[in-house]
């Protein structure tokens, strides 16, 4: 056999196992990627679990015309404070003096565009309910709309509130926002130390 005609049997065969060794079929090239990925995979919240996942503290109000509003101001302060939601559709609240404001029971939309609260009495009676359209709702940033005069839309608040360490007064250091625990965030994002008043 002639050496030059080895030397291409030779290099081909070469390129050939190659590309064979580099290129496997796609089933099998799948197959790895997607064993590969999944423990990377991050778990999609629904809009209740979002909710749920933190305590919240109200951090700013604006108004239709998108100016800030004082925490104080009377249009605003009485949605103004700590909020809890518990994944069992219960809800707590303070003032920002850790003092209790309300409790309940509490739902999101499936598809995240309004929230209800139940406010209840300590015998367990219904004080008001409250349906708000949800503006923004991630795990940073709740923001839900309030309207003085449900008759006249074109007044409005935003109310704005952003996840919290704060511990929940009264837990011992056993609530949501105990020890900063927050579930399984990837760690991103500044946490508004609520307890340093």
């Amino acid at each position: 056999m002639n050496i030059s005609l080895s030397r291409t049997l030779i290099a081909a065969s070469t390129i050939a196992l190659a590309a064979v060794a580099i290129v496997p079929p796609t089933a099998a090239a799948a197959a790895p990627s997607a064993a590969v990925s999944a423990p990377f995979a991050k778990k999609v919240l629904t809009p209740s679990e979002t909710l749920a996942s933190t305590p919240w503290k109200t951090t700013s109000a604006r108004d239709a015309q998108g100016g800030r509003v004082a925490l104080d101001d009377p249009a605003v302060s009485n949605f103004v404070g700590w909020a809890y939601f518990q994944a069992d559709g219960t809800f707590t609240m303070y003032n920002l003096d850790d003092s209790p404001k309300m409790h309940g029971d509490w739902s999101v939309a499936a598809d995240g565009s309004s929230r209800w609260i139940a406010a209840k009495d300590a015998n367990g009676a219904v004080l008001f309910q409250r349906v708000v359209p949800i503006m923004q709702l991630d795990k940073n940033v709740f923001t839900y709309r309030v309207y003085p005069n449900a008759a006249d839309q074109s007044v409005y608040y935003d109310i704005v509130h952003t996840r919290t360490n704060h511990v929940e007064p009264g837990t011992d250091g056993r609530g949501p926002g105990a020890h900063g625990g927050h579930g399984s965030g990837n760690g991103d994002h500044h946490f508004n130390n609520g307890n340093a008043h």
